[in-house]
C-alpha cells in the first residue's frame, strides 16, 4: 500500500498541496485527476522522491521499485532497442557482472538471479513494447538520434514499461501516442502487474483502465472506486448530499440561534438558551467547496457559405517534390464535424496544412470557398507564438 500522509508542499510561496492524504491499495491502477495546475505532477514528483514535501511523509514497501518515464527524450547513437533494454539497470548490472566473474559460486548465483527477473526473454519483451508503441524490427535497431523528440519520447515511455516497477508513475502518457498506440496502452496497463499512478485527460484511458480515481481539489485529494464516469457519478451524488445536509444544518443553526437570541436573558428560558449555545458550539460546520468553474466558451458564428467549403480533386501534397498524399479527391462542407485519423507519419498534419492554405497543393485541383477563413492550430502551435506577446495580444 502506499500511503500519503497529510503532506504539505509550498513553491515559490504558493501551497500547492496542504494536508492532502490518501492510503492507495497495492497492485491497483488509479487516475490521479484534476485541473490544471492543481498539482498533479507535483504529487507525483513527491512520491518519486525529487522533492521533498514541508510537511508529512509518503511511504511504501521496502521492497518497491518506482518509476517513471524520463523527463528528457533519449538520444545519442544506442539503438532503440539497447535503450530500452538499458532501462532495467539490474539486469544490466548483472550481466556486467557475469562477463568478469570467475568464481563459479558466484556467477551460479548471477544467473540465478538474471532467471529469477526474466533477464533472458528481455530482448523480445523489449521488442514487443516498442512493436506496440509503433516500432518497426528495423526502426528497433537504429539509433535513437535518428528519431523526432515525439518518437524518442515514446522509447522513453518503452523503457520504463519495460522495466516493470512495483509502481509505475505515468503522467500524461498519451501525448505522443497515435490512437493505435493508445489502445495498445490501454491493454498493456490493464494487464500490468504492478500498482499504476496516471495522470490524463484522456477520459477514454481513464474509463478503460483506471479501478480508481485519486481526486486533486483544493490541495486537497479523495479517493474514489471505479473508473472516470463512476467517479463523476459519485463525485455529483456527494456533492449534492453534502449541499443537502449544509442546508439542514444552517437552518438549524439560525433556529436555534433565533431562540438564544430571543431568549437568553428570560429568567424561564435561560436553561434552555444555555443548552441550544453549548449545541452550536458544538456543531461542526460542513463545509462545502465551490465546484470547479467551467467558462464558458463562445464561438463567433462564421461566414454563410454554400457548399462545398473545399473541393480536392486528384490532388496530390508534400515536401520538398517528394509526394506524401496523393490522389485525393475529398469534399468538405458547411457544419461538417470530421476526425482525422491514421498512424503517425501517415500524413495528416500534411493534409491539414493543406486545407489550411499552409501548403500548395504539388498536383491536382484545390477548390476553396471565397467566403472561407481557415483557422488553424498546429501540432507544435508553441513555435507559432510570439513569446513577446501577452496572451491578450496573441
Amino acid at each position: 500500500m502506499l500511503v500519503i500522509d497529510n503532506i504539505v508542499v509550498r513553491i515559490a510561496g504558493r501551497e500547492i498541496l496542504d494536508g492532502a492524504s490518501a492510503s492507495l491499495p497495492a497492485g491497483r491502477r488509479i487516475g490521479l485527476v484534476g485541473r490544471n495546475g492543481a498539482g498533479k505532477s507535483t504529487l507525483l514528483m513527491v512520491i518519486l522522491g525529487g522533492l521533498t514535501p514541508d510537511l508529512g511523509e509518503v511511504s511504501w514497501p521496502k521492497d518497491w521499485r518506482i518509476g517513471a518515464v524520463a523527463q528528457e527524450a533519449p538520444g545519442g547513437p544506442m539503438s532503440l532497442i539497447e535503450t530500452v533494454l538499458a532501462g532495467d539497470s539490474e539486469r544490466s548490472a548483472l550481466l556486467a557482472r557475469a562477463e568478469h566473474e570467475h568464481d563459479p559460486h558466484a556467477l551460479g548465483d548471477i544467473h540465478a538471479r538474471l532467471e529469477a527477473i526474466d533477464a533472458y526473454s528481455a530482448p523480445a519483451r523489449a521488442a514487443s513494447i516498442l512493436h506496440g508503441l509503433g516500432f518497426s524490427a528495423s526502426d528497433q535497431m537504429r539509433p535513437c538520434s535518428q528519431f523526432s523528440g515525439g518518437w524518442r519520447m515514446r522509447v522513453a515511455l518503452a523503457a520504463i514499461l519495460f522495466r516493470a516497477p512495483d509502481l509505475l508513475l505515468l503522467d500524461e502518457p498519451t501525448n505522443y501516442l497515435d490512437l493505435e498506440g493508445v489502445l495498445w496502452l490501454e491493454d498493456y496497463l490493464r494487464r500490468y502487474r504492478g500498482s499504476v499512478i496516471v495522470v490524463s485527460h484522456d477520459r477514454d484511458l481513464l474509463n478503460n483502465v483506471a479501478e480508481f480515481i485519486l481526486h486533486l481539489e483544493y490541495q486537497k485529494l479523495t479517493l474514489y472506486s471505479g473508473n472516470y464516469d463512476t467517479f463523476v457519478d459519485t463525485r455529483a451524488m456527494r456533492r449534492a448530499n453534502d449541499m443537502a445536509f449544509a442546508r439542514k444544518q444552517d437552518a438549524a443553526r439560525k433556529h436555534m440561534q433565533a431562540f438564544v437570541d430571543r431568549f437568553r436573558y428570560k429568567a424561564s428560558k435561560a436553561r434552555q438558551a444555555q443548552s441550544r449555545i453549548k449545541m452550536l458550539e458544538r456543531l461542526q460546520r460542513v463545509e462545502v467547496p465551490p465546484d470547479e468553474f467551467i467558462a464558458p466558451i463562445r464561438l463567433p458564428r462564421p461566414l454563410d457559405a454554400s457548399p462545398p467549403l473545399i473541393g480536392l480533386e486528384k490532388a496530390c501534397v508534400g515536401y520538398d517534390g517528394r509526394a506524401v498524399l496523393s490522389a485525393m479527391s475529398l469534399r468538405f462542407d458547411p457544419d461538417d464535424r470530421i476526425a482525422l485519423l491514421g498512424k503517425n507519419g501517415n500524413g495528416k498534419s500534411t493534409l491539414a496544412k493543406l486545407l489550411a492554405g499552409k501548403l500548395e497543393a504539388m498536383g491536382g485541383e484545390v477548390v476553396r470557398s471565397k467566403k472561407l477563413v481557415p483557422g488553424y492550430f498546429a501540432q507544435h502551435q508553441l513555435d507559432e507564438l510570439d513569446p513577446d506577446a501577452t496572451a491578450v495580444q496573441t
